[in-house]
């Protein structure tokens, strides 16, 4: 396990750079994606240290996927690897969702909807080989792999933001009275360059831009994008998907776009690499009165992470002290299995059952199956494998 900061910036920053052009398939997939990079390939981080990591962003608001790699940007390489991190991870799809509305009618086509078919097959292999991994580390046992069931059976049969929130909670709970932690030594560092006193100043400018966005009128339509997308970051639990209607409200609210506008940047989000919460470049370069829209494009997407990325920083000076706890271990445990049972939920609906109508499909995932997991090929040749097949087959 290498130090803490002993990774260079510009090593944080062409990793992510790399996840951001490559990982496909929305939040659930980039949580494979991570593992595989930072836990197995780089050695990182440990699996202790990864789930607690996947356990304090799944409690949190915020884009789950995208605080992981800002934490692990901060953890190794400071506030620089941190920026570097968000930035390089975030880039690729923020470039793209720019673009991404004058290329929308070509892809109505059957070769461009063939391509997004790929995708989505894309989808189903990184999260089938996520499901596996974190199942054999993360529900080594009795109680954490009924856990992952009850939890993946509760989610299909409650299919809800809340729902899965509930679950988390319940899962965390059960598992803090039954799981008995291993005596054996573990790694349970996470490591940051700044105390408790810096954790409680992040979490106050977070409260406190929260307070001034909300309750002081400002009029301006750049500070209107700052509220908007930073209420958006602040007060949704469970991802890209969840902030779908909240920010659907706001946008109609505001007159910037049209739903059909919307709903059509959202469709391009989950079709691009890159955290869904870059839907926010799409929206901020389509408001209308904007007197920059390069300027409103930035604010619409800073303000949409800021609130994560504050929380997470500030709840990680304190996690050292309460995660060598036993029933903080469980806490752990529980949430982790749900975490696992919750991708499992995922990966049959709506990944398998969107994205691999036929035996089509499923002989292309099985070869990108060996692709990624048994022949340990980096993610782009896997996209590259699932389009272009994807496409040929169309085309037969």
């Amino acid at each position: 396990m290498k130090n803490t900061h002993s990774i260079r910036v510009i090593d944080v920053l062409l990793t992510f750079l790399k996840l951001g052009c490559t990982s496909f398939g929305g939040p659930v997939a980039h949580l494979g994606y991570f593992r595989k990079e930072f836990v197995e390939r780089k050695n990182w981080l440990n699996e202790d240290q990864y789930s607690q990591l996947l356990a304090i962003c799944q409690f949190l608001p915020g884009p789950a996927s995208s605080q992981m790699g800002f934490a692990i940007g901060l953890i190794k390489s400071g506030w620089l690897g941190a920026i570097s991190a968000f930035i390089a991870f975030t880039l690729p799809s923020v470039a793209l969702l720019v673009v991404f509305a004058s290329l929308l009618p070509s892809l109505e086509s059957d070769i461009g909807q063939a391509a997004i078919g790929g995708l989505k097959i894309v989808a189903f292999v990184v999260v089938a080989d996520a499901v596996l991994g974190m199942s054999k580390k993360l529900c080594a046992h009795t109680l954490t792999r009924l856990l992952a069931l009850a939890s993946a059976s509760a989610v299909l049969l409650f299919d809800s933001a809340v729902a899965q929130l509930l679950v988390v909670i319940i899962a965390g709970a059960i598992s803090s009275v039954l799981h008995h932690p291993e005596s054996t030594p573990q790694n349970h560092s996470l490591p940051v360059s700044y105390g408790r006193k810096t954790g409680t100043v992040l979490f106050g400018i977070f409260a406190v831009l929260l307070a001034v966005l909300l309750l002081i009128p400002f009029n301006s339509v750049l500070v209107t994008i700052a509220e908007v997308f930073y209420r958006a970051g602040a007060l949704v639990f469970g991802g890209g998907h969840v902030v779908l209607p909240l920010l659907e409200t706001s946008i109609i609210d505001n007159q910037w776009l049209t739903q059909e506008q919307f709903l059509s940047g959202y469709g391009a989000a989950q079709a691009i690499p890159g955290p869904m919460f870059a839907l926010s470049a799409y929206v901020g370069a389509l408001v209308p009165g904007a007197e920059n829209s390069t300027l409103a494009v930035a604010i619409a997407v800073v303000f949409m992470f800021l609130p994560g990325f504050l929380l997470v920083s500030a709840a990680l000076p304190f996690w050292q002290s309460i995660s060598s706890n036993a029933k903080t271990k469980g806490i752990i445990a529980g949430v982790n299995a749900a975490v696992v049972g919750i991708l499992g939920a995922a990966l049959y609906d709506p990944i398998f059952t969107a994205g691999i109508p036929s035996a089509n499909e499923v002989i292309i995932a099985i070869i990108g199956f060996g692709i990624l997991n048994s022949l340990k090929l980096s993610p782009l040749y896997l996209v590259i494998w699932c389009v272009v097949a994807n496409m040929t087959m169309t085309l037969i």
